[in-house]
């Protein structure tokens, strides 16, 4: 079974535009998340797949494998697709964020476990998830939600609090899900194939499409947050963090 990461990195993100070249402690962020992700040594090959020949040179230029994008893309899964569509011997793909340089390796392998221990190929795309309490998190639109059933299986995505609390005796436990996706070669092509829902496009959440195609989403719950640089301030704890 080939194991393969790719790391989509846009640079013109909307609410910290160039953040994955942002200093890190001595390297911008996405080369920081790079070798971490090199570093685990789960994976037969690591990629940047990138639309920017900023990051892409950053990369090839510290002995890095970087991959440009022929195409705009709306999300990293499509953009990551593109680059996986001619490799035919890859099996697994492992879409690690390219602005979490804190890359954790227990996770990765929890991941990549789903599918080795999946005999009957039933399971289509693994992805983590965080149980969380805090009320404004559970609020927070920014937070995407995941609710599953008895065995896992993603049952729905949303920003809106999922499930809804109407009847407040009844304890249920809230998730965060964390964009860490592991997906069969075939399933993630599928995704770049397949024309975007309604639901979908209305959450801007693009895991529900995979749901809206019947494809079968195995979560797993870790306890790591980590550290995603989605602000000038996430990057200032990330500093903190590193040293």
């Amino acid at each position: 079974m080939k194991i393969i990461a790719m790391i989509p990195a846009r640079y013109a993100a909307s609410r910290f535009p160039g953040k994955l070249m942002q200093d890190l402690e001595g390297k911008p962020v996405i080369l920081r998340t790079y070798e971490a992700t090199l570093k685990t040594g789960l994976f037969d090959d690591v990629f940047v797949v990138t639309d920017s020949a900023i990051i892409y040179d950053e990369i090839v230029n510290n002995g890095g494998q970087a991959i440009m994008s022929k195409k705009e893309h709306e999300c990293g899964s499509d953009r990551i697709a593109e680059a996986v569509e001619s490799m035919d011997d890859v099996d697994i793909v492992v879409n690690v964020q390219g602005d979490e340089p804190f890359t954790e390796v227990d996770s990765l392998k929890k991941l990549i476990a789903v599918f080795k221990d999946d005999d009957d190929r039933e399971i289509d795309l693994a992805s983590l998830m965080v149980h969380i309490t805090d009320q404004d998190e559970i609020n927070n639109p920014n937070t995407v939600k995941v609710i599953v059933d008895n065995n896992n299986f993603a049952l729905y995505f949303s920003r809106s609090p999922i499930p809804y609390p109407r009847d407040k005796s009844v304890t249920v436990k809230y998730h965060k899900h964390k964009g860490v996706y592991a997906f069969r070669r075939e399933a993630l092509l599928d995704f770049y194939r397949l024309p975007m829902l309604s639901l979908e496009a209305s959450e801007k959440i693009e895991c529900i499409r995979y749901l809206e195609y019947s494809k079968k989403i195995k979560m797993v719950e870790t306890h790591v947050q980590g550290v995603e640089i989605d602000t000038p301030e996430d990057l200032e704890r990330a500093k903190k963090l590193w040293k």
